[in-house]
C-alpha cells in the first residue's frame, strides 16, 4: 500500500458497531501515551468555536481524543482529526446506544487510553441516566484526576460539568417558571457525584444563554442550591458560539466572536460582601425574592474574542480582565440586572501565620477532623472563624479540651480555607488548611 492510499484510509472513518454502541475512528490504530496538560473546555452550543477547540487539542498534547455522545454520528471525527491543524493521533467517537454501553469493556479501555474527552450536545437527562454511578463516569473521574487529561462539552456535553447541575430530567424549564415557583417539578438541580472537576467543585453550568435568556432560571438554580444543601453555588454560563476554556491554574479564557458577534460568558455568584446572602422566600410554590437591597448576586460579564484575550481567575472568582461586573437580583418573581462594582470578599488581609508555631494545626491536609493546638496559653483564644478563599464564611463546629480545639470539617467540600483565630489581646491568627 503506498503513503498516499495510507494517508487517505487514515482519515476516513473507520465504523464498527456493537449492541449497545457504534464506535467511528480516524486517524492511527496505534494507542500512545502522552503527557496531557489538563483543563477544562465549556461551550454554549451552537456550532463550535474553532479557537477554543485548537485550545482543547493543545492540551492533549498529540494523543487521542475521545468524543462520547448519546445520539448521532461521526461528525466531529474530520473537524478535530485534520480540521483545525493541531496534531492529535486518532479521534474516535462512540455512540452510546442505551445505558447497558456503560458497562462495556471496549469504552472503558478507551476513556482510559484517551488524552481528551469531549461530549457532543444532546440532552443532558440521557448523560446523566446512562452514565452516572457506572463504570464510565468512574473511568472518566480516574483518567481527570490520575493521568490530567482535558475534558470538555457543548450544550448538554457542558450542563453535566459542574459539580452541582441542571439534570433537565423533567424536561427543560423557562426563565418564567423557574422564577415564579422555584420548586416547580421541572427545576431539577442535583448534586448527586457525576463528573469531578476540581475547579467546578462547587459551579454550575449553563447553556444556550442568549436564545433564550436564561438569567431567571440560573439564578433560581443557584438559590435552590443554597435551600437545598446549604450551599452558596456558584455558575458559569455561555452564550451559543461562546466557550470557556480553564487551565490547571484556575485561568478562564472567554473565546467568541466579539466584536463582530455579542458572544457573552458570565460568572456568577452570590454577594459575600454581604453579611446574610440568602434568598428572602425560595418557597414550595412562591415566586423567589432574591432581592437583599438590588446586591444578592454578582455576575461578571466577557465578551469573548477570537485570542481568549479576556479572562476570570477561578482560583479566587473575585478577578477578571476586560469583562463588567452587574448586580442580578430577583423581587417577587422578577428578574433585574444593573451595573455593579467589583466583587472584594477577602477579610483576611493581614498576614498569613502558618508557620507560626504559637499555633499549629494537625493533620494538615485532612479530612474531617482538625486539631488547633494552642502552645501559647496566653493568647487566651476567643474566637474562631473559617473562610474560603473567596472570603466566604463557614458555621464551624468546635470542642475544646485544654490548649485543643477539635473541629469537625465534615459538612465542607474538599479544597483550601482559612482559619481566623483571635485572642484576647485581639490579634489575628491566620492559619490555611486543606481539607481533601
Amino acid at each position: 500500500m503506498n503513503k498516499k492510499l495510507r494517508l487517505i484510509l487514515s482519515i476516513i472513518p473507520f465504523i464498527s458497531f456493537g449492541q449497545n454502541y457504534t464506535s467511528y475512528f480516524t486517524g492511527s490504530s496505534t494507542n500512545v501515551t502522552t503527557n496531557p496538560l489538563g483543563g477544562v473546555c465549556l461551550m454554549g452550543g451552537a456550532s463550535e468555536d474553532d479557537n477554543a477547540m485548537k485550545w482543547f487539542l493543545q492540551r492533549a498534547n498529540g494523543g487521542d481524543v475521545l468524543v462520547l455522545r448519546a445520539t448521532g454520528s461521526n461528525g466531529y471525527n474530520s473537524y478535530l482529526y485534520s480540521g483545525l491543524g493541531i496534531p492529535v493521533n486518532s479521534v474516535e467517537t462512540i455512540v452510546c446506544n442505551n445505558a447497558m454501553a456503560s458497562n462495556e469493556a471496549y469504552i472503558l479501555q478507551k476513556i482510559q487510553q484517551a488524552e481528551a474527552i469531549w461530549f457532543a450536545g444532546g440532552d443532558q437527562w440521557t448523560y446523566i441516566s446512562y452514565w452516572r454511578n457506572t463504570p464510565v463516569d468512574s473511568a472518566i473521574n480516574q483518567a481527570i484526576q490520575q493521568r490530567n487529561i482535558v475534558i470538555g462539552g457543548t450544550s448538554a456535553g457542558m450542563a453535566i460539568q459542574g459539580k452541582y447541575y441542571f439534570s433537565a430530567q423533567n424536561g427543560t424549564v423557562t426563565s418564567a417558571t423557574a422564577l415564579s415557583n422555584p420548586y416547580s417539578s421541572l427545576v431539577t438541580v442535583d448534586s448527586t457525584a457525576f463528573i469531578n472537576n476540581h475547579f467546578l467543585d462547587n459551579t454550575l453550568t449553563d447553556t444556550h444563554f442568549d436564545n433564550p435568556d436564561r438569567k431567571g432560571r440560573l439564578i433560581t438554580f443557584l438559590a435552590r442550591i443554597h435551600a437545598d444543601y446549604g450551599v452558596f453555588g456558584k455558575a458559569i454560563a455561555c452564550d451559543e458560539y461562546t466557550s470557556v476554556c480553564i487551565d490547571t491554574n484556575g485561568l478562564a479564557r472567554v473565546f467568541g466572536g466579539h466584536p463582530t458577534y455579542d458572544d457573552n460568558a458570565y460568572f456568577i455568584q452570590s454577594n459575600c460582601e454581604l453579611t446574610t446572602q440568602t434568598p428572602e422566600n425560595c418557597s414550595v410554590g412562591n415566586p423567589l425574592t432574591w432581592n437583599l437591597g438590588g446586591l444578592a448576586v454578582k455576575a461578571y460579564q466577557i465578551k469573548g474574542d477570537s485570542l481568549g484575550s479576556k479572562t476570570f481567575n477561578l482560583a479566587t472568582w473575585q478577578s477578571g480582565t476586560g469583562g463588567t461586573w452587574y448586580d442580578w437580583f430577583v423581587s417577587n418573581g422578577s428578574f433585574n440586572e444593573l451595573a455593579g462594582t467589583a466583587l472584594n470578599c477577602s477579610p483576611l488581609s493581614i498576614e498569613d501565620n502558618s508557620t507560626n508555631t504559637e499555633i499549629v494545626l494537625y493533620p494538615n491536609p485532612t479530612t474531617d477532623i482538625m486539631i488547633i493546638r494552642i502552645n501559647d496559653l496566653s493568647l487566651d483564644v476567643t474566637e474562631i472563624e473559617l473562610y474560603n478563599n473567596q472570603g466566604q464564611k463557614f458555621a464551624l463546629s468546635t470542642t475544646q479540651q485544654g490548649n485543643e480545639f477539635k473541629v469537625d470539617l465534615s459538612n465542607l467540600q474538599n479544597g483550601s480555607y482559612f482559619l481566623r483565630i483571635e485572642g484576647k489581646n485581639k490579634r489575628n491568627y491566620i492559619h490555611k488548611l486543606l481539607k481533601n
